[in-house]
């Protein structure tokens, strides 16, 4: 019994709670890919790059209150200084929709024009945020490290195995909850909520309806900076900070908006813990989990992996070719790509 109590602690350990973390983080940015892809009807390939700008000017500013002193004890400094990040991420997309998508929008370009743009802007924000903060891996997490002690969850269970719980974890499902009960919230309840969703369903009519284009796409692009910086401060605190990683975080942010459902904000939560859970399953060693599992005699001598670490971009991709081909509208049953 001890033994297969062992493994499901290990198993909680190094796959389960990981995975629901990253895909917490995932979900929030997938959520503000959809809305822009539901209400703007372009793919916004800047949404990684914006993720991380934010974060930067959160760390900036965290490094600021840790200057004078200024803290919440056992919460990360972070979340003091996320307002901030946010309001600089709001700016700098308000103003890049004002000198860059308006234009297109104004002569109704088509989808793949605004998304040529948007690769054009990702660049331009992976260099500011580069200049601003250096390309170097940054950290910025302070205050209680751990939850839950390896040592501590040992002395209280007897096992071999000790379980640990980042606060970086805690936070990161916590805030998610919070985050995505106000957006839902927000969308369904609110008369700005309609009108974005009247303007997403159906352009022409909710433009006869007397409803305002350009504050449908303001609240929207102030909503996609707030899931953004978020998102990437969570993912900061509980890995670290980089500019080139958020990049590559686009791959699984599209990857779980489309498995979801592009365009289906449920399907966006959904498709994050599914591109999350399924990266986590197949680049995790399966070793020391078996061989509490198997008689000593049977103990594998390698690592039992199916992918290294190093590919684990790559699940994500082969899972979205694969919905592409099998089911292109997704879990939800969004908008065909």
């Amino acid at each position: 019994m001890d033994n297969l109590l062992n493994a499901l602690v290990l198993l909680s350990n190094f796959v389960l709670i990981p995975a629901i973390a990253y895909g917490a983080q995932l979900a929030l940015g997938a959520l503000g890919v959809t809305l822009i892809y539901a209400v703007l009807r372009f793919s916004n390939f800047a949404h990684g790059d914006t993720m991380a700008f934010g974060t930067a000017i959160v760390i900036l500013c965290t490094w600021w209150l840790q200057g004078h002193g200024i803290g919440l004890g056992p919460l990360p400094t972070a979340l003091l200084a996320l307002p901030v990040g946010i309001l600089a991420a709001i700016l700098l997309l308000l103003v890049t929709d004002r000198w860059v998508y308006r234009f297109y929008r104004a002569r109704r370009s088509p989808p793949v024009v605004l998304v040529m743009a948007s690769v054009g802007v990702m660049f331009i924000y992976n260099a500011i945020t580069r200049f601003i903060i250096g390309t170097g891996d940054q950290r910025f997490e302070d205050g209680a490290r751990f939850t839950l002690k390896v040592g501590d969850f040992k002395a209280l269970t007897g096992l071999e195995q000790g379980l640990a719980i980042r606060t970086s974890q805690i936070i990161t499902i916590v805030v998610m909850v919070v985050v995505v009960s106000a957006v839902f919230w927000f969308l369904q309840r609110t008369r700005t909520g309609k009108a974005m969703r009247a303007y997403s369903d159906n352009e022409d009519l909710a433009l006869l309806s007397g409803i305002n284009p350009d504050r449908v796409v303001m609240i929207t692009w102030i909503l996609v900076a707030i899931l953004a910086t978020i998102a990437g401060t969570l993912y900061g605190l509980d890995k670290s900070f980089r500019p080139f990683t958020y990049f590559q975080l686009l791959l699984p942010i599209f990857a779980a908006a489309i498995v979801g459902g592009i365009g289906q904000p449920f399907g966006a939560i959904a498709g994050g813990f599914v591109i999350a859970i399924s990266e986590v399953v197949v680049t995790y060693a399966y070793k020391g989990f078996l061989t509490y599992l198997v008689p000593e005699s049977w103990a594998p001598a390698g690592l039992v992996q199916m992918l290294g670490t190093d590919y684990k971009f790559a699940v994500s991709f082969i899972i979205l070719v694969i919905v592409l081909l099998v089911r292109p509208t997704g879990i939800f049953r969004g908008r065909v790509i």
